[in-house]
């Protein structure tokens, strides 16, 4: 068993060529990767935010990670890939050759925490199995994120993130009533199960901090998607009812969705009585509604949606979207403009919250970045490198773990690294 650096002296080589940072919550934390598409990749994003060194696999076979070919294309690397794969760096090997597979198992020795998403049988296949590995390193946090689970009925089946949500009934509460069940735009069920997966680690991570042992964390995508159907999971076990697709609106809350401006919509989202008070009082100066009967109460309101909603929105029209948030926010009333994705990354919002900066990237010289949303004051998320092109650090990687030019040359000629050279290219 080839023995690693010290944590130290690998966080010191990390950090050799970026700004001084505070310490992160998960510094000396090392992750194996052997994820590819969203869900595997945005968990390992996230430990990598908090400071954890992500060595990510890859195939020099087949190109590695397959987001890496998805569009659009910036030197070669994909938006897709760019947008799931920072902070992370790059080792390319052939798991499939048996100095590829040494290689693997020399990471694993030492490593704190492996992810992989790959389908049922793979990872043993590779000989890289949680049987296998667990006992070359009794702490190692082995986390397998897959479609349905790695046992019973449904493990050989392979899933994508609409797959689950039409499956899970998540479909069937969204969209309009008069027309089919409709998916989500962004893969949100893809990046929960990233999200629960993460969340999953940190946990182990924690037990082991008392036990001194690791474990085996399992998330399935399927799971995560009947847990992202909300209330109404509970409410048709309760009822056996089936809930109405409602569009923008609410189940049970009036006025709650899209209204017109004369330049365009907005959302609304009036939750009870003395919001409604406040919108007709100080917003559109007509306390008249509130009065009336058939608005007084949410009760009302909803058994008179349609109506309070011509009403609405024929004073809505009589001004511009600016002039009634403005109005809004000052009364305290929740509302915010429909915007397209190309206007919500140019607002206000967006730069007020330093949502996207530009940072480092190996190829490019920079790329843009969607930072994290996690804000830790002691131990703050790590300054974003870009994510690393394939193989970027294959020669840093195995140098900390003591190989030598001469047994890297020796690797190179069994096919470790395929077609691939190994100098890093930082």
């Amino acid at each position: 068993m080839r023995a690693s650096r010290s944590h130290q002296a690998e966080k010191q080589s990390m950090t050799a060529s970026q700004p001084e940072r505070k310490e992160a919550a998960l510094d000396g934390v090392r992750v194996i990767d052997f994820t590819h598409f969203i869900a595997g990749p945005y968990c390992t994003m996230i430990l990598g935010d908090l400071g954890a060194d992500v060595v990510k696999i890859e195939s020099p076979v087949s190109g590695g990670d397959s987001m890496r070919a998805f569009r659009p294309q910036v030197a070669g690397e994909s938006g897709p890939f760019i947008w799931a794969n920072r902070n992370k760096r790059s080792v390319a090997i052939d798991l499939a050759t048996p100095a590829g597979h040494k290689i693997a198992l020399d990471l694993l020795s030492t490593a704190d925490i492996l992810v992989e998403n790959f389908s049922t049988g793979i990872m043993e296949r590779f000989g890289l199995a949680y049987e296998t590995v667990s006992k070359l390193n009794e702490r190692l946090i082995y986390c397998s994120i897959s479609a349905y689970g790695r046992e019973g009925p449904l493990k050989d089946r392979t899933g994508f993130d609409p797959i689950v949500q039409a499956e899970s009934g998540f479909m069937a509460v969204n969209g309009f009533e008069d027309r089919e069940p409709i998916r989500t735009g962004p893969a949100i069920m893809d990046i929960s199960t990233g999200m629960m997966a993460s969340n999953g680690i940190l946990g182990a991570l924690a037990a082991r901090s008392r036990t001194g042992k690791g474990q085996r964390v399992e998330v399935a995508l399927f799971d995560v998607a009947t847990t992202m159907v909300g209330f109404h999971g509970m409410n048709v076990l309760l009822t056996n009812v089936e809930p109405r697709r409602i569009g923008n609106n609410s189940f049970d809350t009036a006025p709650m969705g899209v209204f017109y401006a004369s330049d365009g919509p907005f959302y609304l989202a009036v939750a009870n009585d003395r919001l409604f008070e406040r919108l007709c009082r100080d917003v559109l100066g007509r306390p008249d509604l509130n009065a009336s009967a058939a608005f007084a109460t949410n009760a009302d309101r909803n058994a008179h949606r349609d109506d309070l909603f011509a009403a609405l929105n024929a004073i809505f029209g009589q001004a511009t979207r600016e002039h009634w948030l403005a109005k809004m926010r000052q009364a305290g009333v929740p509302a915010g403009a429909v915007r397209t994705l190309v206007d919500a990354f140019a607002s206000p919002e967006m730069a007020a919250r330093e949502r996207v900066k530009k940072i480092p990237h190996a190829t490019v010289g920079e790329v843009p970045n969607i930072g994290s949303p996690l804000h830790l004051r002691g131990t703050p998320v790590i300054p974003a490198q870009g994510a690393p092109t394939l193989g970027q650090h294959t020669e840093a990687v195995l140098k900390e773990f003591g190989y030598s030019d001469a047994e890297l040359a020796e690797l190179s000629s069994q096919g470790a690294f395929g077609r691939l050279a190994t100098k890093d290219n930082d």
